[in-house]
């Protein structure tokens, strides 16, 4: 004979202190682990929108980023002239080549200079990346010491139109603030790349060459050729690719985190939900008895504590995923590729908080595994005699 689901429930509700205890220890493991995934996420979204499908990119063979990158203006020349490169209406390539430098500027939260990337681009650059848009002010003139600064950079070190920007002792005029769809791009700031390019001693070459290909499938044959060439070291890979691989370390390092902290924690939460239970067993042991006395089986006991434990860990999952979701678009940052810092928004990926319930109610049935054999093996007189 099973025992009704209405004990279980009046038992949560009854004894609500401990359990109020048993929820808050799961749905805090549960909101740490959501906030941490969604973290990763976001970063590893942010840098992945970077990228379009559309475009490849060109850098120095076996270069891990832009920064470590670097061949001459003649290799770039030969390259934006290929047949396989995309024009415009005007006839022109549509390739913009750049160049990619760190800078230190301070954070307006922080007392403290935080890395910054500065990219030199071409006009092009606008063209050939569609998600770029002035939104306030207006794109740099080319010649001249004008910057146009990322959305997410204007607001952490507080660069706006009318502003000013001392770069390599040499004053900017901020003219621009531009929107990148969120990506990556929103954290760096732009100049003319053969201004910055002088100022900063990277006048002799390029770091990247941003191209859209007429026929995005003949990038394969347009890396081999590439790398054919006996006067070239570079490789072109699609600019989507390049931009996941950059995020890829540091994702995986936060994700590692988060899985895990999440184990540690749950862990504890474990050891929590056990003595819990244990603490329920004891106080009920009278109760137990009279279960027993009036027929019920040890099995039906031990089913009955074992749906409690899973119940109470079903309902802190759900309550630590509701606690998690404010931090959803919430603002972050964090190292890139380029040993800058890239802001991006955190994203509460559905899956984990399917993932973290589960990994909840998981925590709950295995703490409340051996209290509820202790309380299906109580014998009937020693729990009577209980007091």
């Amino acid at each position: 004979m099973a025992l009704p689901l209405s004990y279980n429930v009046r038992n949560v509700i009854v004894r609500w202190k401990v359990t109020l205890l048993a929820l808050g220890g799961i749905s805090l493991v549960v909101a740490v682990l959501i906030a941490l995934t969604a973290m990763a996420n976001g970063f590893r979204v942010a840098l992945r929108a970077t990228g379009s499908p559309e475009n490849a990119i060109v850098t120095q063979r076996g270069s891990g980023s832009e920064l470590t990158s670097g061949f001459g203006r003649d290799n770039a020349s030969t390259i934006m002239v290929d047949p396989r490169v995309k024009r415009d209406e005007q006839g022109r390539p549509m390739a913009s080549p750049e160049i990619v430098v760190v800078a230190a500027l301070p954070r307006k939260d922080i007392d403290t200079d935080v890395n910054v990337t500065v990219r030199g681009v071409s006009p092009m650059a606008f063209v050939v990346r569609r998600s770029v848009q002035i939104e306030r002010g207006r794109n740099f003139t080319a010649g001249l010491y004008e910057l146009v600064v990322g959305r997410k950079a204007s607001e952490r070190y507080g660069l706006d139109v009318g502003g000013t920007l001392k770069l390599q002792r040499q004053t900017w005029n901020v003219v621009g603030v531009f929107s990148a769809d969120g990506n990556g791009f929103e954290s760096e700031i732009w100049g003319d790349v053969d201004v910055l390019g002088p100022v900063f001693n990277r006048g002799g070459g390029y770091q990247s060459l941003t191209l859209r290909l007429a026929d995005p499938s003949s990038l394969e044959a347009f890396n081999r050729d590439l790398q054919r060439n006996p006067n070239m070291q570079v490789q072109a890979t699609s600019e989507l690719q390049y931009y996941e691989g950059q995020a890829g370390g540091t994702a995986q390092t936060l994700t590692f985190l988060a899985v895990f902290v999440g184990v540690v924690m749950g862990i504890g939460a474990v050891f929590g939900a056990m003595n819990t239970m244990y603490a329920l067993v004891a106080a009920r042991t009278r109760e137990i008895g009279t279960l027993r006395a009036l027929g019920f089986s040890r099995l039906s006991i031990l089913v009955s504590f074992m749906i409690e434990s899973a119940f109470l860990a079903l309902v802190g999952g759900v309550i630590g995923s509701i606690l998690a979701l404010p931090i959803n678009a919430l603002s972050g940052a964090t190292g890139g590729a380029n040993f800058s810092e890239v802001a991006f928004a955190f994203r509460v990926d559905p899956r984990w908080m399917v993932i973290a319930v589960i990994a909840a109610i998981a925590m709950g049935l295995l703490g409340g595994l051996f209290p509820a054999f202790r309380a299906a093996r109580t014998p009937i007189t020693a729990a009577l005699r209980d007091v």
